[in-house]
């Protein structure tokens, strides 16, 4: 009988060993592999691989219809001007070309400043008004002269001077003869010169004060877009 208990315990012992080996239980675990740890890679290292791609090129003109452009060589022309005279306008020639610029001078129709314009209202009373010239003579102004003033009536005229220094001393002397003159802008119609230069984008725009030519000379210069070949 304890024999055959011995059996019997055997082979439920052999069936539960089978039964695990069958499932995977009893097996030995899997050695995972090793995992192989992440490579840095330098910054040196990527440019390298970004230098060794082929490079894109860069087009002088936008890529597509209303992309961004590149305008480091458009080149625009500006107009300098307008000058008096031939002398003016070569000085400024000069000046510009010293700059690194090449200009190109073009005579056109137009207004030029001519001076500053020193005058005295003139009463209505022909006697009062020949009372003043009288004064004005004798008190060292005898280059007075009546004309037609700038709002379409007549002034006493106390000169044109192209230098302020000039038109402060004359307005200075009327006033020390109790008279208090007035100033304003004279203007001429005629040919003018003006100065064609070309810009590159990246070129700030003149100052006109730079191509003053005479000291202390006013010069009013304008500076705008050059004009179509049609214009000119």
């Amino acid at each position: 009988m304890t024999l055959l208990k011995s059996i019997v315990v055997c082979l439920v012992l052999a069936n539960v060993c089978y039964f695990l080996w069958e499932h995977g239980i009893a097996k030995a675990p899997e050695v995972a592999a090793p995992a192989v740890p992440a490579t840095l890679k330098l910054a040196s290292e990527s440019h390298e691989a970004v230098r060794a791609a082929p490079a894109e090129p860069v087009a002088d003109t936008p890529r597509e219809a209303g992309g961004p452009q590149l305008l480091t060589n458009v080149k625009r022309c500006i107009s300098v001007g307008p000058f008096r005279d031939v002398s003016e306008a070569a000085h400024a020639a000069s000046t510009l070309r010293s700059g690194g610029y090449d200009p190109r001078q073009r005579v056109a129709d137009g207004e030029v400043w001519a001076g500053v314009w020193v005058y005295l209202p003139l009463p209505p009373s022909r006697p009062a008004a020949e009372q003043i010239l009288a004064r004005l003579k004798a008190g060292g102004i005898d280059d007075a002269l009546e004309m037609p003033g700038p709002n379409d009536g007549s002034v006493i005229s106390l000169g044109l001077y192209s230098e302020p220094k000039r038109a402060q001393a004359r307005v200075t002397q009327a006033q020390a003869l109790g008279f208090n003159p007035g100033i304003a802008d004279r203007k001429r119609n005629g040919n003018v010169y003006w100065i064609d230069i070309d810009l590159k984008s990246t070129d700030s725009l003149l100052n006109p004060s730079d191509l003053q030519g005479e000291s202390g000379r006013i010069v009013r210069l304008e500076v705008k877009g050059c004009p179509s070949v049609g214009a000119q």
